[in-house]
């Protein structure tokens, strides 16, 4: 005999206390009667300051929601949005969600009102990207491992016979000006070579455990003499407590060193930068075999004028640059490196002023399985 255990009007609440998704419930007159736990979480708003209140009223900036939430009230069907809704709440962060509203019926056919579900898309949203992101530097490697030889063999040969052309001048010849541009210009060619290779070749990462608080502070000591001159000031504010993560120092020293040298030629004279490290609440990294495993955030601020939003969707693209001599090979190498590492970077303008950089990489404890990061 097969018992079937019913659940309790008070176990279907702890659910609804309990997922994830913003979970909140109309009567037919477009009242709230439900307001869950994530649902103040996604918009800052309290379920005492929520239930009873008209939803057109206390939503009425979300014009998209109040539309479905009107649709299903007033049509008795099932719509939802799953592009094109952007919660902004005052006091809250703006994160895209997906959208579904529902109708309620009673066993009777008539309908009490509608649920409207949200789902948070940033973590979906952020990892679409870096698959975008990774697709473009695979063109890349291509392109720079059939260029890349074909480049540097003629480039050698041409700086060698313009270094011969000079000797052969001699000093205080008027055309060594051009012999000199001439070696100036195709080291800075072997240069961008370099950096190309640097995209394409595949490196094996050299796996230890890495303190990042000291190789930040260790970054900020040799950035604080070169900009000293500009007075920029460093504030550091790096979590003690977290442990070492799992991965290749130099490189990670390089990742790191070129995101703060940008924010340093960002900012202006007197300018503030500020370092932070935390603990990542937003995502964790799930490794076979093992448990979900939290991840390390390094937050890069600074209070230069920020990036204009059409520049934003492109400073990944390799050889995009607005800086003046730029390869437009920097931050595609840094995009390498922390995908290579099993994280992710975002790059957004902060609302009051500069660019925020975040890096978030896997956070691995003692007995858990490490991620290949080659």
């Amino acid at each position: 005999m097969i018992s079937k255990k019913h659940l309790l009007p008070q176990d279907y609440a702890m659910i609804l206390e309990n997922i994830e998704d913003a979970v909140i419930a109309l009567d037919q007159q477009g009242y709230v009667s439900l307001f869950n736990p994530a649902a103040q979480d996604y918009t800052g708003i309290s379920e005492k300051q929520c239930l009873g209140q008209l939803f057109f009223t206390r939503f009425k900036h979300q014009e998209v929601l109040c539309y479905l939430a009107r649709t299903a009230l007033d049509e008795g069907r099932s719509i939802s949005d799953h592009e094109a809704v952007m919660l902004r709440m005052p006091g809250t962060r703006q994160r895209p969600v997906s959208a579904a509203v529902s109708p309620i019926f009673a066993t009777d056919g008539t309908q009490k009102g509608v649920v409207v579900t949200l789902r948070d898309l940033t973590q979906i949203n952020t990892l679409e990207e870096t698959v975008r992101r990774a697709d473009r530097l695979s063109m890349v490697d291509t392109m720079a491992a059939g260029l890349a030889h074909e480049i540097k063999n003629p480039l050698g040969g041409i700086k060698g016979a313009a270094q011969l052309l000079q000797m052969e001048l001699g000093e205080g010849n008027e055309l060594q000006e051009y012999t000199q541009l001439m070696i100036r210009e195709t080291e800075r060619v072997n240069r961008i070579i370099e950096e190309l290779l640097d995209l394409s070749r595949p490196r094996k990462t050299r796996s230890n455990k890495v303190n990042i608080s000291q190789v930040l502070d260790e970054i900020v000591m040799l950035q604080r003499q070169a900009v000293a001159q500009r007075a920029i000031n460093f504030k550091l504010r790096l979590d003690p407590s977290i442990p070492d993560i799992n991965g290749d120092r130099d490189l990670l020293i390089r990742l790191f060193l070129n995101l703060i040298k940008n924010a340093g030629e960002a900012s202006p004279d007197a300018g503030e930068i500020t370092i932070e490290s935390r603990i990542d609440a937003e995502y964790h990294v799930s490794i076979p075999g093992a448990r979900p495993t939290p991840m390390v955030r390094i937050t890069i601020n600074d209070n230069g004028p920020g990036i204009p939003q059409e520049m934003l969707e492109k400073i990944f693209t390799p050889f995009y640059t607005t800086k003046v001599g730029g390869s437009g090979l920097g931050l595609p190498i840094c995009q390498k490196i922390t995908t290579d590492h099993g994280g992710f970077m975002q790059i957004t303008n902060r609302p009051e002023g500069g660019t925020s950089v975040k890096i978030s990489l896997p956070l691995l404890r003692n007995g858990n399985a490490q991620p290949d990061i080659n």
